[in-house]
């Protein structure tokens, strides 16, 4: 629970076994997180029994492929805010409060792995992945005159739980892709975020997708391919929050001082 909202954490696994439980209970002991879910996409054997071990909910998802196990966590998790990340260990659980404080104020907050100082050393971040997550992201902030981004394939996100619907209906991509699919109808359905450093540790475990430079850079250009598709065709409808109108002004903001509202209103005037 967090301010009084439910959280949901959405866990995709495929080839996660050796650490999926580790992180499903480190969730659990930050004292925050009310559900675990667990999106079995075709897992390796004994998956199921290392889950089945801990208080989280395993729902089966037999489409191969990252982007259809988020789309079915996003409509899957009953938390008010729903945050999706990935079981190999590579993620901190305690990160979590960082996505969970700017909530308050976001319609979602994502993460960033390419934050020097906060790349573990023997973290699978060579140049070539930092750099070229680093070089998408600013594609997509130069053509939609967004804000600031620097990586586009961090994997731990938030997501108020009416933009997580919202987001899982206008999903088309189920590959490995589907994560800058889910940045671009964020940004295009005009949804409130931020984008916030997270720690990037060694996986338990090989890759399939980023253990590979060949497989990387083919995910890379796919990547890029939907960003200029989106900026050709529009992208998606506009996002209407529950909580307040898209891209509120700050005077709106429910955390905002009544001293900072009287001093942007006179400067107004």
């Amino acid at each position: 629970m967090w301010n009084g909202q439910t959280v949901s954490v959405v866990l995709p696994t495929y080839a996660e076994r050796l650490s999926i439980r580790r992180v499903i209970e480190a969730f659990f002991e930050t004292g925050v997180v009310d559900e675990v879910v667990v999106i079995d996409n075709n897992a390796e054997p004994g998956t199921r029994e290392e889950v089945a071990a801990t208080r989280a909910r395993l729902v089966v998802e037999p489409r191969q492929g990252y982007g259809h196990a988020i789309r079915r966590g996003l409509l899957e998790a009953d938390g008010e805010l729903v945050v999706v990340t990935e079981p190999d260990g590579t993620f901190l659980p305690q990160d979590i409060s960082k996505l969970l404080v700017y909530s308050d104020e976001c319609d979602a907050v994502f993460g960033t792995r390419t934050t020097r100082n906060f790349i573990w050393r023997g973290a699978n971040m060579p140049p070539l992945l930092r750099w070229g997550n680093w070089g998408v992201a600013k594609l997509v902030e130069a053509l939609f005159n967004t804000n600031h981004l620097s990586d586009v394939g961090c994997t731990y996100k938030l997501f108020h739980r009416d933009l997580a619907r919202h987001i899982a209906q206008h999903m088309a991509i189920g590959a490995n892709h589907a994560a800058i699919e889910i940045m671009l109808i964020t940004i295009t359905s005009r949804a409130s975020f931020i984008e916030l450093p997270v720690n990037y540790l060694p996986r338990v475990g090989r890759s399939s997708v980023t253990g590979n430079h060949l497989v990387a850079i083919g995910l890379g250009l796919r990547m890029v391919r939907e960003v200029l598709r989106y900026r050709l065709r529009g992208g998606a409808p506009p996002y209407r929050s529950e909580r307040r109108p898209p891209l509120a002004p700050l005077v709106e903001l429910p955390r905002a001082s009544e001293t900072h509202k009287r001093a942007v209103e006179q400067t107004t005037n």
